[in-house]
C-alpha cells in the first residue's frame, strides 16, 4: 500500500505523439518523440500491440518525473501508461475529450 503522499509525488501529464518509430532489432520496443508541455523522447514495449502508425497523433497519459532509463541503448525520459489483462491484451490509457498538452492528471 501506498500513502496519498506518495501518489501525490508521480506527476502524470498528457502528452501527444508527435514521431514513433521501431527500436532496431526489436520487435516490441517503440520509440516516441512526445509533447507533454515540453518535447521528450519515450520508450514503450507496446510494439506487439500497437504500431508506430497508429500512435503518432494520439494523445496519451505519461509519468513525467521518472529518472531517465536506457533500453537496448535509446535513451528513455518518462513512462507512457497502459493498461493489460491476464490474456496479453493492451491498452494505452488516453484523455477522455481534447485537452491541452502538459496538463496534469490528478
Amino acid at each position: 500500500m501506498i500513502t496519498i503522499e506518495d501518489f501525490a509525488n508521480v506527476e502524470l501529464k498528457t502528452g501527444k505523439v508527435l514521431e514513433a518509430q521501431r527500436v532496431e532489432k526489436s520487435n516490441k520496443l517503440i520509440v516516441m518523440k512526445v509533447d507533454t508541455g515540453e518535447e521528450r523522447q519515450i520508450i514503450a514495449g507496446i510494439g506487439k500491440a500497437y504500431t508506430p502508425e497508429e500512435l503518432i497523433g494520439k494523445s496519451i497519459v505519461v509519468v513525467t518525473n521518472m529518472q531517465p532509463a536506457k533500453l537496448m541503448g535509446v535513451e528513455s525520459h518518462g513512462m507512457l501508461l497502459a493498461a493489460s489483462d491476464d490474456e496479453g491484451n493492451l491498452s494505452i490509457i488516453s484523455p477522455e475529450k481534447q485537452i491541452k498538452q502538459g496538463s496534469k492528471v490528478k
